[in-house]
């Protein structure tokens, strides 16, 4: 591996040896600038390539290495289909292999007759013969450690016209730079859990001598994205103590007034969790509680019970809901709950301003707002970036949002108050895997609600195959014929070859054209304008739309009892959490329903998969399912989940998150402003610590 003493750590990346404009370019998009960025840029797996055997020795289907010279290497069409193939063969004292790569026209440039070579793959028998298919290749240089072959050879994420050797051939100029990365880590932590330095598990991590280097390097780096997320989750608990918060006392009697009015019974998680947080409103110090329901737990009752007691106190509710739609639907619901309690509810977002269902400006909206005309403000997120001012805040309430910080909370308090933060209750619907909540979520006290309330039936799901599908659209008509809705949820909103995905624009042409042509269809997707979005609702609600097509706009809170049949097209596209979240949509009144899901790949892992999904009915395991499998983004979607911070990190891995989580808590304790650990105390201070919410 290359040397070139002139680079730092904070060099461009177009500065590093044959990282030229275009590839520099493709680096760029994947976050990498810099040297350090590259070689924090860590591999996802290796292929081991580092048995060399004699080519003689070489064994169909086994990986393997071998040194040998090349004989021949030519481009040259097949005799059955006319394709451009690349054929060599090499040999060594025991024999020769030959070697076959597909679009491989570059080859014959690089490889020359009489040069030795590694040579890295696997045996194939086939109509070409014996032979390797694409294997890898690097010269055999003396006294060179090898980077693409004859070892175990690291395979990154790329972009663009970006490959794994680019990279490799990138990171080999740079490696010797790992040095200069400060290892923060503490002696007695490492000492403690037998870890190496950190300059050689970077070393390791991209190019260990053997599998034992490498899963000390994997240990070790991992250790490190896990004791960062306990730190920055102690920190912003030490925060969140230091700060003031209005204290909202229990307001008893209202309360059982409230809950005697309810037209159901609370369930014992909802008697809990309401407790929970009434506690939690009495300190003063700021609440910072999840609140994780199973789809259809009853949520919004515990959250108009916290409402309640802060209105009583004479503060503000703030509610933030993800869409126009679901806010809107929040009002209603509220407003049958505390219609008796002299709770006046706005709801605020870029199309409604209203006050307890009655419409009005927005100008008087938000003066009503400001005045404290309103006990309880409901909208989007657009709410805080807006003009709007608040009286005095005491609560906020954040639905499905994934991150949610301090200076948010600032946002709504009060110029003149004296009173501190508000309190915050965030609630999700996905429920949350144990060592998930542990890493990304440590700084939140979390509640769950895992009992459906009585009278709910279980909704039957069923895994038709592609040529059954038409079988799914039968039940729907049978259920419209009886006075019920259905959903058919789509992946995408425009047709996409690439992914062989039916889209929601197709779907919904074919059933109103040759499926369903008699009933009325409607289409909801995420393009729609905010007043068309509401208007389609709106319609499906009063059950003017038999079927609703729908993208992932409908993943939460969309409440329409009447709706028993769903049909999942694409279903191999999501996630199992996410499926949980669409099939929580019907089964929410008195009629039996159905969830029907339709897969485009049929591959034995797809259907194993989704068939964990049909037999299970409990969020937290097909969550804890998805996290073993797809890691958080799938739970949560990639763009949303906030969790691309561990690089390396498995956080199934109970034992080692455990002891991240303890050792940061045992720092921390001894020592809350680092001093004694100048290293870690530089780099944490890098962190900005906004105690986040779900």
């Amino acid at each position: 591996m290359n040397n070139p003493t002139e680079l730092t750590l904070d060099a461009p990346i177009e500065m590093i040896p044959r990282v030229g404009p275009k590839a520099a370019k493709d680096l760029a998009k994947l976050g990498i600038r810099t040297a350090h960025d590259l070689l924090f840029h860590f591999p996802f797996r290796h292929e081991d390539y580092s048995k060399i055997v004699r080519a003689a020795d070489l064994r169909i289907g086994e990986q393997a290495s071998t040194k040998v010279q090349v004989l021949m290497v030519e481009n040259r069409k097949t005799a059955r289909r006319g394709r451009l193939i690349t054929e060599a063969i090499f040999q060594d004292k025991s024999g020769s292999i030959k070697a076959i790569w597909f679009n491989g026209k570059y080859i014959p440039r690089l490889l020359q007759p009489g040069q030795w070579v590694y040579l890295s793959g696997t045996l194939e028998k086939s109509y070409y013969g014996l032979h390797m298919v694409n294997p890898i290749f690097e010269n055999v240089i003396p006294n060179q450690e090898t980077v693409h072959a004859g070892r175990l050879v690291p395979v990154y994420r790329v972009t663009g016209n970006l490959t794994p050797r680019i990279v490799r051939t990138a990171i080999a100029q740079i490696i010797h730079l790992a040095k200069d990365e400060p290892d923060w880590l503490p002696d007695e932590i490492k000492i403690k859990r037998g870890f190496s330095n950190l300059t050689q598990a970077l070393r390791d991590i991209h190019f260990p001598k053997n599998n034992e280097a490498l899963f000390r390097a994997v240990k070790r780096l991992s250790y490190n994205e896990l004791f960062t997320a306990g730190l920055i989750a102690e920190q912003a608990r030490a925060i969140l103590d230091a700060t003031l918060a209005p204290k909202i006392p229990f307001q008893e009697e209202k309360t059982k007034e409230f809950v005697a009015g309810l037209p159901f019974k609370l369930t014992n998680d909802q008697k809990k969790t309401a407790w929970q947080i009434l506690q939690d409103l009495q300190k003063p110090r700021p609440m910072n509680r999840l609140l994780e329901g199973e789809v259809g737990s009853g949520k919004t009752v515990v959250a108009a019970i916290a409402a309640l007691n802060n209105a009583l106190a004479g503060y503000q509710t703030v509610y933030l809901a993800p869409t126009e739609i679901l806010a809107a639907q929040h009002a209603a619901t509220l407003k049958k709950l505390l219609n008796n309690f002299n709770c006046r509810i706005a709801l605020l977002t870029q199309s409604r301003y209203e006050i307890n269902g009655e419409k009005f400006s927005r100008k008087e909206v938000e003066d009503a707002i400001q005045i404290g005309d309103v006990q309880l403000i409901i909208g989007t997120h657009a709410l805080l970036q807006s003009s709007t001012k608040f009286y005095k805040t005491g609560l906020l309430i954040v639905d499905e949002q994934h991150r949610f910080g301090v200076e948010q909370r600032k946002k709504l308090r009060s110029k003149d108050s004296p009173d501190g933060v508000p309190h915050l209750l965030s609630m999700t619907a996905t429920p949350i895997p144990r060592t998930l909540a542990l890493t990304a979520y440590g700084d939140l006290d979390c509640s769950v609600l895992k009992e459906l309330p009585g009278g709910r039936k279980p909704i039957k799901t069923t895994r038709l195959p592609r040529e059954k599908r038409l079988q799914a659209y039968e039940y729907v008509r049978q259920e419209i014929k009886k006075g019920r809705q259905a959903f058919v949820i789509c992946p995408l909103i425009d047709e996409s070859d690439s992914l062989g995905v039916k889209a929601a624009t197709k779907i919904y042409k074919e059933l109103t054209e040759e499926l369903l042509p008699d009933l009325k269809i409607g289409l909801l997707h995420g393009k729609l304008k905010s007043d068309k979005k509401e208007e389609i609702m709106e319609k499906f609600n009063k059950h003017e739309i038999d079927v609703l097509v729908a993208t992932a706009v409908v993943e939460v809170g969309i409440d329409v009892p009447n709706a028993t049949a769903m049909v999942i097209e694409g279903a191999d596209r999501f996630g199992l959490a996410q499926l949980h979240q669409f099939r929580g949509r019907i089964g929410r009144g008195e009629h039996a329903s159905e969830c029907f899901i339709l897969s485009e790949t049929e591959t034995q892992e797809t259907l194993e998969r989704l068939d964990v999904f049909v037999n299970n009915h409990d969020g937290f395991a097909l969550a804890e399912h998805d996290l073993a499998r797809r890691g958080p983004g799938q739970i949560f979607g990639q763009e949303q989940s906030g969790f691309a911070d561990f690089r390396i990190a498995n956080i199934n891995d109970h034992d080692l998150v455990s002891r991240a989580r303890h050792d940061a808590h045992e720092i921390l304790k001894n020592d809350k402003q680092l001093d004694n650990y100048p290293l870690l105390k530089k780099y944490f201070s890098r962190f900005n610590f906004e105690t986040h919410l779900e």
